[in-house]
């Protein structure tokens, strides 16, 4: 048995503690194709430009599908910690690190028919798509690496060790910085020589986060295969694991039909779109700094079984998301026009993306429930019922696109924000019942 390790009052410091170097590395998680693109934009071929640019999205959609490796294993390290089980902490992680490389090898094995079903699906020009079947057929090797890097991550965070796993993320960056300037730059190597860039960041991190999991484990990490293999605890990892999936994979089909909806409306619109999304972004990368906290701090009091601590927790990142929120919204007040003017130099997609500027700002305020209870329900691992909950506010989306699409682009735009509403209202609705049927009344 294992005493449970209370986290006692849940204060503001500790939430900074875990969400400021959580912000910074959400702020680096897209640089590796952002990268790619700028050195290959230096060559001046238009068809390797759009080829990086068409396959980094690929990646940054597929590596989001398995992100729940990050979320489970954070999730479980964190209520291991508040549990006492501090021994299970290796098994946890190594687990996390089997269904990694397992995921990465069936990605690789099944690259031809993804390469040809995700690039066709895109629809780029034929030297275009031939670039892009380069990058990806050399950073799928990738896969494994960079899933494992998420579990990783997620260990680290569910320990309150996030200075660490921004070290990793800064790390695996500035090495892919590096390597694509050298590769594409300086040895002519091309859409390769991007790819090659971010397969040695990914195995470079990932090396480094194999060397600082064996220092805190005090150079202990083997385990018996009795512990590693737990059926109990392994089908529990593997249920959560499943039910993240799905309410990815539903998040991800209501951003991918926004997209295409917006590109019915056609290029100046879609283009609007598109700059549009990169203040949703920035928005994301503050709520989401918040969220992680969320999922620290609620799956230690979890396994601490502490339910005062565990509310706590709730009420301050809520309160701090509707802070940061108002603070972003403001900012988007009063500099959207301007950002637009340097995000796009088309006068008529400057024009569009003003149109549609109240949306965005809007957006932050109803997204603050649904980033905050994400990381709650995550830290829980009431994994089963946000999955039901994300699956449900997908369908009102839908609905109320239907309802709303004879308005064109700004019909879309609200069904957008009906869908950040219906996420973090279902939550929110949801959490005191799941919160006394975890703690008790």
């Amino acid at each position: 048995m294992h005493s449970p390790v209370a986290p006692s009052r849940v204060t503001t410091a500790q939430v900074f503690a875990i969400a400021g170097p959580a912000m910074v590395a959400n702020l680096t998680t897209p640089l590796i194709g952002i990268v790619s693109t700028t050195a290959i934009g230096r060559l001046g071929d238009a068809a390797m430009l759009g080829g990086v640019a068409m396959a980094s999205v690929l990646f940054d959609c597929m590596f989001w599908l398995f992100g729940f490796l990050r979320m489970s294993t954070l999730a479980f390290a964190a209520q291991s910690l508040g549990s006492g089980e501090t021994s299970e902490l290796r098994a946890i992680l190594l687990r996390g690190l089997i269904v990694a490389a397992l995921t990465g090898t069936a990605l690789i094995a099944l690259q031809i028919p993804l390469a040809a079903l995700l690039l066709g699906a895109m629809g780029g020009s034929e030297g275009v798509t031939r670039a892009a079947k380069t990058y990806f057929t050399i950073r799928i090797w990738s896969a494994p690496l960079a899933l494992g890097n998420y579990v990783v991550l997620g260990w680290l965070i569910g320990q309150a060790r996030a200075k660490l796993a921004l070290g990793t993320q800064v790390t695996i960056n500035l090495i892919n910085m590096a390597a694509t300037v050298l590769l594409v730059l300086v040895f002519d190597l091309g859409i390769a020589g991007a790819a090659i860039a971010a397969l040695i960041a990914e195995a470079a991190g990932l090396a480094l986060g194999g060397l600082i999991a064996h220092r805190l484990s005090q150079g202990q990490l083997a385990i018996s295969s009795a512990t590693l293999f737990d059926s109990t605890k392994l089908m529990r990892m593997l249920s959560v694991n499943r039910d993240i999936l799905i309410r990815t994979a539903s998040l991800i089909v209501a951003f991918l039909f926004f997209t295409s909806q917006g590109a019915r409306a056609g290029d100046m619109t879609l283009a609007a779109n598109a700059v549009l999304n990169n203040f949703l972004l920035i928005s994301a990368f503050f709520l989401d700094g918040l969220a992680n906290a969320a999922e620290q701090l609620c799956g230690r009091a979890y396994g601490a079984r502490d339910k005062n601590a565990f509310a706590g927790a709730v009420k301050l990142v809520v309160i701090w998301g509707f802070g940061f929120a108002l603070a972003v919204a403001g900012t988007f007040l009063l500099f959207g026009p301007a950002l637009i003017d340097i995000m796009t130099a088309s006068v008529d997609v400057r024009r569009i993306a003003r149109d549609y500027l109240p949306f965005v700002i809007f957006a932050p305020l109803l997204g603050v429930f649904a980033f905050a209870y994400d990381g709650v329900y995550i830290g829980a691992t009431w994994a089963r019922d946000m999955r039901n909950l994300m699956v449900l506010a997908l369908l009102i989306f839908l609905g109320a696109w239907f309802a709303l699409r004879s308005f064109g682009n700004a019909g879309l735009w609200a069904a957008f924000l009906v869908h950040y509403a219906a996420r973090g209202g279902l939550e929110a609705l949801r959490y005191p019942a799941l919160l006394r049927k975890s703690f008790g009344t």
